[in-house]
């Protein structure tokens, strides 16, 4: 399949959107057979493991995505089997050590004495597994590095799919958390030997056993490495500082209602996450090449279009909170869920204007400003909610995180206009808040139409939930077309970009439309 940025796109969101559907159907499942109890401590099981691979694996996942993806033929013929190599040696180096260190807490009793006896023996499986993750996650970024994604991102929808079914079997078999982790090692390794069958037809895998060549980077890469943990460490404290300090300073029933708020206003995120999963790869060798001209028309363009999509899906969220929320979560008192949601959705929209310029720029390897604009949001961010969570609960944590989140875009701005580019040259920001206000009143009041209607059979939520999406989508995408957010040979250049059908589909249709 040849690749552009719409395809990578549409590889990353569909395989994304198949993930979450299979999610939705594996947690419950494994929730049912294990039980309230072992559940939960497979939940601190596996917080444990997210925060050690933030260690162990974020800087070698963009340093891989990045490094790979450049074209430095002219310095090293053998550049790009250099880079896996030496990337590959260190992700098993580091996975050895952390998965030794699980494996000798819990072998010396310190697991125990700070959790409980059932963890020596999950910590021994998550020595393994964070082994077998690393050398997965390297495997397929590699692929992704390569703009392989129409190949890397399916097989995450291998592994999630493959894990749900021997985590459920086992799980259902009386193999408790145990079994659970044994399917993520399976489905790990499994990957994992497919993505290398993968990479042997993009470089040498015999260059993993042979020493890079002395002029090779090393340096570069290593310090790429490091500064990239300390970015992903201060982005990720923002998701979760605000739930931390509410249940510390506010309570558990707090935190949980806000938590499951927040889980819902970040669903807004799934086109700019998948976005920014593609910059890296799509940005660094154009960096590499001085093309800052090229960065700049990608940069405003996925800044726009992410900014549109998601204005769309957080005026629809607004507007259905009320019938929403309930019917997705069935639990008491769900209605003061209502107004964190709508204090979030200003920071939430900023954070996935921002998540474009946050690739584009880490890209760049500049790391110094990078961490410097993310620091700043991550300090704003930790402050607002030290100071407004004790006076003002759930609230204060809404408003503190949506202000962090909120001046994230314009840090990150500021940062890529000292890398020399302008991410919203082109951004039409007028057009999209004339949109949003032209097209979100009628998509606000029309939930209140349907439910003040008495329709027979069919309760107003269910219908407003069903109905207001669709009709919101196109009232919201004839408002954009005609304020100019986004032009008709815009849309159909997108649809012009995928693959058949759709390509030549788009092409008639724009032919009838346009007349040409």
């Amino acid at each position: 399949m040849s690749r552009n940025l719409t395809t990578a796109f549409a590889s990353i969101a569909g395989s994304r959107l198949v993930m979450l559907v299979a999610s939705a159907a594996i947690t419950p499942a494994l929730l049912y057979y294990l039980g309230s109890g072992q559940f939960g401590q497979y939940a601190s099981v596996m917080a444990v493991f997210g925060m050690l691979m933030i260690l162990v694996s974020s800087g070698i996942n963009g340093g891989m995505r990045k490094y790979i993806s450049e074209d430095r033929s002219d310095e090293d013929e053998r550049w790009k089997d250099h880079v896996f190599a030496y990337y590959f040696r260190l992700a098993t180096l580091f996975a050895l050590f952390a998965g030794g260190l699980l494996a000798v807490g819990a072998a010396t009793g310190a697991i125990s004495t700070l959790m409980d006896a059932d963890y020596d023996t999950y910590f021994y499986l998550l020595a393994v597994l964070v082994v077998a993750a690393q050398l997965r996650s390297v495997a397929r970024r590699a692929l992704m590095g390569l703009k392989l994604e129409h190949i890397a991102e399916p097989l995450q929808v291998v592994h999630k799919v493959l894990f749900g079914v021997v985590a459920v079997a086992l799980a259902a078999l009386g193999f408790g958390v145990p079994g659970v982790l044994v399917a993520f090692i399976v489905a790990s390794t499994a990957v994992f030997a497919v993505a290398m069958a993968l990479m042997a037809r993009q470089v040498s895998l015999s260059a993993i056993l042979k020493p890079v060549p002395e002029d090779f980077p090393r340096r570069e890469l290593l310090n790429f490495n490091h500064l990239t943990i300390v970015y992903t460490f201060l982005l990720t404290s923002m998701y979760h500082v605000d739930v931390i300090l509410l249940d510390r300073l506010v309570g558990h029933e707090a935190a949980g209602l806000y938590k499951a708020a927040l889980v819902l206003v970040q669903f807004l995120w799934f086109v700019p996450k998948s976005v920014q999963s593609m910059m890296i790869q799509s940005t660094s060798d154009l960096w590499a090449k001085g093309r800052t001209d090229r960065i700049e028309s990608i940069a405003t363009r996925v800044t726009r279009y992410s900014l549109l999509v998601t204005t769309l899906m957080a005026v629809g969220l607004g507007a259905l909170a009320a019938d929403f929320v309930p019917l997705y979560y069935h639990a008491p008192d769900v209605e003061l869920m209502f107004g964190p949601i709508l204090f979030l959705l200003p920071g939430t929209l900023g954070f996935a204007v921002a998540r474009p310029m946050l690739s584009i720029n880490h890209a760049k390897g500049d790391m110094k400003t990078l961490i410097a604009a993310t620091a700043a949001a991550a300090g704003l961010n930790l402050g607002l909610n030290v100071l407004l969570i004790p006076q003002y609960g759930m609230i204060g944590a809404a408003l503190a995180t949506t202000v962090g989140y909120g001046s994230l875009p314009l840090l990150q701005t500021g940062a890529a206009k000292r890398l020399g580019y302008d991410p919203l040259a082109d951004a039409r920001i007028g057009r999209i808040a004339v949109t949003t206000a032209v097209a979100g009143l009628p998509i606000a009041v029309l939930p209140h139409l349907i439910n003040g209607s008495p329709i027979p059979f069919v309760g107003p939520s269910v219908l407003t939930v069903v109905v207001v999406p669709p009709v919101g989508f196109v009232l919201f995408a004839v408002v954009a077309v005609a304020t100019g957010a986004v032009t008709l040979d815009e849309v159909f250049d997108l649809l012009g970009a995928l693959p058949e059908p759709v390509s030549s589909r788009a092409l008639a249709l724009r032919a009838r439309v346009t007349g040409d």
